[in-house]
């Protein structure tokens, strides 16, 4: 089965290919051409260790932008409410810069899941996803006032800054499309950026600890 054939991805799948990003990579992760025998595909085509961005989609790339689209997704929701609410200033103009790069990352996702043949839909609505803005920090986010909302902003913002980034550096190193990749790689740059100011940011010290 070609890998963006699969189904969408259940939790406990969804989990293990974290597992396994982390590792470095993910199983089942060879292109589909690999699985023809090899008399087979050399009649077809020469080998090439290149992918290009036309590549068959490995199931590293259909598991990294279907889990990254909705990371940003619900980043962008906490990230307008820290826009508005934050009581620190420099909280705020975090806030704002940082959603418009998420904003324009999702440009890019989505164009990446259409090229892949992906739909568009969120396959991991309602699981509790590591590094993943879920409805309930949304409603305590919401509840929050003052110092106390910064705190969880920032905390929150870092988990999903370093969660993200942590997947697309697996990406780079195992996933078989020269785009995904090149994406990943760009998402990684921009999460170590804000990381680096964050960190910096009035409130972060109590707040990260």
């Amino acid at each position: 089965m070609n890998p963006i054939d699969l189904p969408p991805l259940h939790r406990a799948a969804v989990l293990v290919l974290l597992g396994a990003l982390a590792l470095g990579g993910a199983a089942g992760c060879s292109p589909a051409a690999e699985s023809s025998p090899r008399s087979v595909q050399a009649r077809e085509s020469p080998p090439t260790r290149t992918p290009t961005a036309t590549s068959a989609s490995t199931s590293t790339d259909v598991g990294w932008v279907q889990l990254m689209t909705p990371m940003n997704q619900q980043a962008v929701k906490l990230l307008t409410l820290a826009a508005e609410r934050a009581a620190e200033p420099r909280v705020r103009d975090f806030a704002v810069r940082l959603r418009t790069g998420q904003e324009a990352e999702l440009v890019r996702l989505r164009a990446l899941l259409t090229r892949m043949g992906l739909p568009g839909t969120d396959v991991h609505a309602g699981h509790d996803m590591p590094g993943m803005v879920t409805v309930r920090d949304l409603e305590a986010a919401r509840a929050a006032e003052g110092s106390a909302f910064d705190r969880l902003v920032l905390a929150q913002i870092r988990d999903h800054l370093r969660q993200s980034a942590q997947v697309s550096r697996s990406e780079i190193t195992s996933g078989g499309r020269a785009d995904a990749r090149e994406l990943a790689a760009a998402l990684v740059t921009a999460r170590e950026t804000s990381l680096a100011e964050l960190e910096r940011l009035p409130g972060a010290v109590r707040a990260l600890g």
